[in-house]
């Protein structure tokens, strides 16, 4: 049966198609016809050319800084064996172990009985929490990195992931853009977190005893006062889950862990404290990836997720976003990137000589459905401007907290 949507998920101007566009009150040429069948949404991704985003600077919530183990890990089974006995956590050895890439390499896919939903972190990690809160019934599965998470989705050995794109403290997760553009899966949903950050530590620990406070060094940050006015040492770990297992393993009565409240019933922490950050609006927006995009519709709010790249010239920014301003479209989010493969541009001036400066990819998330005819409308005027443009996905937007 023929469905009815709209869509473009991708131009190159290698091979530009044929379109109509003019101005906002015009009549340009849709981009493709309202009407076809599911097959055809499969081809509504084009070729990427190999650019990429820049990396972070800043470490951010579920990647890995480059901090110092914390504990040497020899005689870590004795610990846990000792642990057990007293009570103080459950056996972490029964949970699931992250997937790494050579294990996505000769691992075999799930027979679907669930959705299987993939996140970078160890059980406990706000990115589990965010998996839950999307799918409420699903299976989660850790993943050692985010790429492994990627690849996961790729290779059938789960139905989605659910990784972070960018949190309203530390700001935008750029790994995660260079990865979108990297691989070939679509955005099909959205997830916003508050983040809850909780002081935990071994049953009948109080916070005044603590002397040492471990954390992925984003979360530290966030809640620098309180731990200022305890007067600890501060510890980084490569996330927040790994922080509250940590504390568990070794036992150490003196050590407490920065990490969620689901964090401390996975490991048997009790909660000292909670909401202990500096900022109490702290939000974590998570991006959820399938293999196959969705059919845009228009019965609830939309959001669509586009990179493009530029032609030269003066004003060319201002008139790529004003396709949207001038059809009543909210731009709800633009991020730049220098080109990674071709960073700088170089143009000939007369007087001056060469002059070198970047080139940019720019993300904007547009607050509009694909269904729509006045964001084709604007995606096909965009392509007069852009070198490269690609449509990461069309998605219902995530509206509550």
């Amino acid at each position: 049966m023929a469905l009815k949507a709209v869509s473009i998920w991708g131009y190159s101007k290698a091979s530009p198609p044929q379109l109509g566009v003019g101005l906002a009150n015009s009549h340009p040429t849709p981009i493709w016809n309202q009407r076809y069948d599911f097959d055809k949404c499969r081809r509504w991704e084009c070729c990427c050319l190999g650019v990429s985003a820049q990396r972070a600077t800043t470490a951010v919530e579920d990647e890995e800084p480059n901090v110092p183990p914390l504990i040497d890990s020899s005689g870590a089974a004795d610990s846990v064996h000792q642990n057990e006995s007293k009570g103080f956590h459950k056996d972490i050895n029964q949970l699931p172990k992250p997937l790494t890439t050579i294990d996505i390499s000769s691992s075999s896919s799930s027979d679907g009985s669930k959705v299987r939903v993939a996140y970078q972190g160890l059980p406990g990690a706000y990115s589990e929490d965010a998996a839950l809160k999307a799918y409420p019934k699903c299976e989660t599965v850790p993943c050692d990195n985010f790429e492994s998470a990627f690849k996961a989705v790729e290779l059938w050995l789960v139905d989605k992931a659910v990784l972070p794109i960018e949190n309203s403290v530390a700001g935008s997760i750029h790994r995660n853009y260079e990865l979108l553009l990297r691989h070939r899966l679509h955005i099909v949903g959205e997830v916003q977190l508050r983040v809850n950050h909780c002081l935990l530590g071994l049953p009948g620990v109080r916070k005044e005893d603590l002397k040492v406070v471990v954390s992925h060094p984003q979360a530290l940050d966030q809640c620098e006062k309180m731990l200022n006015d305890l007067g600890v040492v501060k510890i980084g770990a490569r996330d927040t889950a790994e922080a509250a297992q940590t504390v568990a393993s070794n036992c150490a009565r003196d050590t407490g862990a920065i990490a969620s409240s689901r964090a401390a019933k996975v490991y048997g922490l009790d909660i000292l404290t909670e909401r202990i950050q500096d900022d109490d609006e702290n939000i974590t927006r998570f991006l959820v990836l399938a293999r196959d995009p969705i059919i845009p519709g228009t019965d609830k709010p939309h959001k669509t997720s586009v990179v493009f790249s530029l032609e030269e010239g003066p004003g060319v920014l201002f008139k790529a976003l004003a396709v949207f301003a001038m059809r009543d479209i909210n731009l709800s989010k633009i991020e730049s990137c220098p080109l990674k493969q071709r960073p700088l541009r170089v143009v000939d001036d007369s007087n001056q000589g060469n002059s070198r400066y970047f080139d940019y990819l720019f993300y904007i998330d547009i607050e509009a459905s694909m269904a729509e005819p006045r964001a084709q409308y604007a995606l096909g005027q965009l392509q007069e401007f852009a070198r490269f443009l690609r449509v990461l996905g069309c998605y219902p937007m995530d509206t509550v907290l």
